[in-house]
């Protein structure tokens, strides 16, 4: 961490500590705590506004080794915070002896901390207990490589919208705005950024041209493979991602209706819809069963991505893992259980279907399809894919393509 950067660091400090009272204490998730604290300073550069999310990020990422070698309970106390906040600058930098000079600081008993964290799992990887012996009995070995990986900070990755502009047309506009981009192998409609960029401030964001998202994301819609013409229903759409790409396979040409049960959710897929001039999207707000009772057996295809850990995605949303407990893994298991229920009826005879998550649990993947299709002998499986933080350097999903047979 260079002088400036560190200094940099310092004149946030107050706004970090607000922040992260937000993230832990008041339960604001922190992408939008980020957002809100990025709003009320409009004036600061594009730099700042960098570091000051990235140092957030890092600080909620390593937030209990961060606590345990400084020897302290977290706190929202505001000279606990700046403790905090002044050991992360220095280890940072890679200087912890240097603290001894700063009031607070016993720098023989942190480094004796730091050697204590290497011998724990989950204070290395800060991550809790639960959660630690959680990935071990779903993973086994596997659980220490993907667990390391979550921990990395991701690539930014858009979606190319083909409604309006091909891959190779972007990246000649990109280049033109001074960001350098290239394509994924295996991923038709993904572009990696080169070098960090706020890209919502690019015309070719504003004109629609891509979205925000990743890799991994992105292979759901395309195993479910929807043709021009087809009906399909995504049946858990949430804010749209997914949706906006099943627009861009279909070419504009069929029909999609999106369903959810929050209605600020699908007025958000409203607007992103009609910015990528997505217009085959019928949006459907679930207020009861008789609004997917009546669509019975009408889809060609059907999207299930359903509510989950989000696990798959600690390196985007770090504090998911202080915000998830064990007793809301199991009522998310059983809502992934009931959503496979309910909504396999709406798919015709002959269709398929995609249930995906983005978590790296088989309880959530592959054990709830294996479970499903014990009891519906009506659907047969005609793939799974699963991708790795650790081995893929994408979110971690599961993909499962099921085609109904009668």
């Amino acid at each position: 961490m260079t002088t400036s950067l560190r200094t940099t660091v310092q004149e946030l400090t107050p706004s970090l500590i607000e922040t992260l009272r937000g993230v832990f204490w008041q339960n604001i998730y922190a992408t939008k705590a980020i957002k809100q604290t990025l709003k009320l300073h409009s004036d600061w550069v594009d730099s700042k506004r960098a570091i000051f999310s990235e140092t957030l990020y890092d600080l909620v990422r390593w937030w209990r080794p961060l606590w345990y070698i400084i020897d302290k309970e977290p706190s929202a106390d505001e000279e606990d915070l700046q403790t905090l906040i002044t050991f992360y600058l220095f280890s940072k930098k890679g200087d912890i002896s240097a603290l001894q000079k700063k009031k607070g600081f016993n720098a023989p008993l942190l480094f004796q901390r730091i050697q204590t964290t290497k011998n724990s799992r989950a204070l290395r990887e800060s991550v809790p207990d639960w959660l630690d012996a959680q990935g071990e009995k779903e993973l086994g070995t596997r659980w220490d490589s993907v667990l390391a990986s979550l921990n990395k900070t991701p690539e930014l990755i858009i979606r190319v919208n083909t409604l309006k502009i091909t891959a190779k047309d972007l990246l000649v506009i990109l280049q033109k705005e001074g960001v350098d981009a290239e394509p994924i192998d295996g991923h038709t409609d993904a572009l990696r950024m080169k070098e960090k960029v706020n890209v919502f401030k690019l015309s070719s964001f504003s004109a629609g041209f891509f979205e925000v998202q990743d890799a991994a994301s992105q292979l759901v819609s395309r195993i479910l493979n929807p043709q021009p013409g087809m009906r399909i229903i995504d049946a858990c759409a949430g804010e749209g991602s997914k949706t906006l790409h099943l627009a861009a396979l279909l070419k504009n040409k069929g029909k999609i209706i999106a369903m959810d049960t929050q209605a600020w959710r699908l007025q958000e897929l409203r607007k992103r819809a009609a910015k990528a001039g997505a217009d085959t999207i019928d949006t459907r707000l679930i207020t009861s069963s008789k609004v997917y009772k009546r669509i019975k057996e009408t889809a060609d295809r059907l999207l299930l991505d359903v509510p989950c850990s989000g696990l798959g995605t600690l390196r985007r949303n770090p504090d998911i893992k202080w915000k998830l407990t064990a007793e809301d893994l199991e009522r998310l298991r059983n809502i992934q259980q009931d959503l496979l229920e309910k909504y396999c009826t709406l798919l015709k005879h002959q269709g398929t279907m995609v249930y995906s998550v983005c978590s790296i649990l088989p309880t959530e993947g592959e054990t709830q399809i294996q479970r499903f299709l014990t009891t519906h002998h009506g659907f047969h499986l005609l793939e799974e894919k699963r991708t790795w933080p650790d081995t893929d350097d994408t979110d971690g999903f599961y993909i499962a393509l099921l085609q109904r047979i009668s």
